[in-house]
């Protein structure tokens, strides 16, 4: 399994399920990757299309195959809503290195909720994959003269 960073950019959403029905919806965005989570900011008043174009790095190990994206929405009074999340998987990205944006369905309660447009870009760590035997290599170089 590849080592290494994941590069994601949450560009934005559209056609989100609308949680709140006095006010527009203040959605965030939680981004998993196994055991890290980072959090976007609160598009405040965005409603059902927020954009928040903000990038996140994640330090990839051993096993890691999905990336999570919940969204939520931002309630200053009581619990925030949970509006969906959609789960991207990563092997394509280990072969191509990079995915442009691209759109990715925010499912509930198995239904469609809205789409969420994300953008992966994946760094191999290197020196992972070869193993390092420990022996010097020889370069050459000036060696002792016996002049008389």
């Amino acid at each position: 399994m590849p080592q290494g960073t994941l590069e994601v950019l949450l560009v934005g959403a559209k056609g989100l399920e609308d949680t709140d029905f006095l006010t527009d919806m203040d959605p965030y965005a939680i981004i998993t990757c196994r055991t890290q989570d980072q959090k976007s900011s609160v598009a405040s008043g965005k409603g059902t299309t927020p954009e928040w174009n903000e990038t996140f790095v994640f330090t990839l190990s051993d096993g890691v195959s999905e990336l999570t994206i919940k969204i939520m929405d931002s309630d200053s009074l009581g619990e925030d809503d949970f509006v969906g999340e959609a789960t991207i998987p990563l092997e394509p990205l280990f072969t191509e290195g990079s995915i442009p944006p691209t759109s990715y369905n925010v499912v509930k309660d198995q239904e469609f909720r809205g789409e969420v447009k994300v953008g992966l870009t994946f760094t191999h760590q290197r020196g992972f994959d070869r193993g390092y035997d420990g022996e010097e290599e020889s370069f050459g170089g000036w060696k002792e003269s016996a002049m008389d």
